[in-house]
């Protein structure tokens, strides 16, 4: 059994009047004159991480006070996963309550001893993972329901810890080789015309170099487009006189480039959004780039892999490195949703228009796992081999697709 778990040490949490003016719901009114209770952890921030790898994975719960307690004192502690929908409106967050039967609550009662200010502990353990569901981030509200005694009074916004789970999953990848590269254009029926989008994909790069790149150094990832290559939007390392490491996303009616610089052999999620004025890229989450285009749209139909085109293009264009949770919104998601899907996403999620995570074991179709046709099966693909429009089959592209699973493939979610 392994127990992983967070705990402030005690000391830091006897700080007295600043901290916990920033974390009271009494604000410049608090008395300081007075005791205040607390969830061990909570000063800092009412969100802590929870690590579970293995099951039973543990976490103590203890209560705090601002100075010693001068008589006994006991709290009565609960998991209330009603508080998750409150966080999640008050946030803008999309974290899910624990299933039931996950969760056990080694007691309902801590004590304060006269004379201390650190709690006995109760024990969260998460005891099962086998109903977690794949994309989701689970969350664990524990909070004080009741004090019994007057050595100190509660402070209400510290009251409540959310222990957010966090694991470690390894997955399987899709392995560039530029003999795959192609495209698969689906049915007219299933176009869906994206007035407001958001576009993401994780990324492994593996030989990008440093400085400004000439025409040979540009490594092509990825487009999604209308069936005619209309209104795409295509994602490049090093075109157009960028540095070799620095992404550049085609968009419609123009570009933008990213201000990271991207290092070999790390997994990075890129989200790109577009609310119906403003295009913004987001790399692991944290807003990158912005520009305007009012009225834009994409009429997505076509995905295609690598740099397709004829001649040496899908050699010459090359991306070195590996792919994975490709996922097509008709929505602009918000900075809190694209945090939480740095890992995965539940692939029954609102606005969730195709989704290939990439994770297979083997098989020549790239598989939608929303359920809503987008299954691409790269015997089926076509490739543009002299440049004239025209697309032909490329049934032998589906030879090469790779899926590797290794000790890089690891995500913390």
């Amino acid at each position: 059994m392994k127990i992983k778990y967070n705990l402030l040490s005690a000391g830091l949490l006897l700080l007295g009047g600043l901290t916990l003016m920033s974390c009271n719901s009494e604000g410049d009114n608090f008395d300081f004159g007075k005791n205040g209770l607390l969830i061990t952890g909570t000063g800092s921030s009412v969100v802590q991480s929870f690590v579970v790898e293995d099951t039973p994975s543990t976490y103590p719960i203890t209560v705090s006070s601002t100075r010693k307690v001068n008589e006994d004192m006991k709290l009565t502690i609960a998991i209330d996963n009603s508080l998750v929908e409150s966080y999640n409106t008050q946030n803008g967050t999309n974290f899910y309550p624990i299933p039931e039967g996950a969760v056990e609550l080694s007691g309902t009662e801590v004590t304060l001893k006269a004379g201390t200010a650190l709690s006995s502990a109760v024990d969260v353990s998460v005891v099962s993972t086998e109903d977690f569901a794949e994309g989701r981030t689970y969350m664990i509200p524990v909070t004080i329901k009741n004090v019994t005694g007057s050595g100190a009074e509660l402070i209400d916004a510290s009251k409540t810890i959310y222990l957010k789970i966090s694991r470690v999953i390894n997955f399987y990848s899709l392995e560039n080789d530029y003999r795959a590269s192609s495209n698969f254009v689906f049915e007219d029926s299933q176009m869906e015309d994206l007035t407001n989008y958001t576009i993401e994909f994780k990324v492994y790069p593996q030989t990008l170099g440093t400085g400004t790149a000439g025409d040979n150094q540009i490594q092509r990832v990825l487009a999604v487009e209308g069936a005619g290559e209309e209104e795409a939007n295509m994602f490049r390392f090093g075109e157009s006189g960028l540095q070799r490491n620095q992404l550049q996303w085609i968009l419609p009616g123009g570009r933008a480039a990213s201000n990271t610089l991207f290092s070999n052999n790390k997994w990075y999620l890129v989200s790109c959004t577009y609310d119906g004025s403003n295009f913004v890229m987001y790399v692991n989450g944290v807003k990158d780039v912005e520009t305007a285009g009012s009225g834009k749209h994409t009429p997505f139909q076509r995905f295609e892999y690598g740099m397709s085109w004829g001649g040496g293009y899908p050699s010459g264009q090359f991306f070195n490195g590996r792919l994975a949770e490709v996922r097509v919104w008709n929505r602009a998601l918000g900075a809190s949703e694209i945090v939480g899907g740095l890992c995965g996403v539940d692939p029954k999620s609102e606005g969730l228009v195709a989704y290939w995570k990439m994770n297979q074991q083997s098989g020549t179709t790239i598989l939608d796992v929303t359920g809503h046709g987008y299954d691409m099966d790269w015997t089926k693909s076509k490739r543009d081999k002299r440049e004239n429009g025209v697309m032909a089959d490329t049934p032998d592209a589906a030879n090469y697709l790779k899926w590797i699973y290794d000790e890089n493939n690891k995500c913390a979610q």
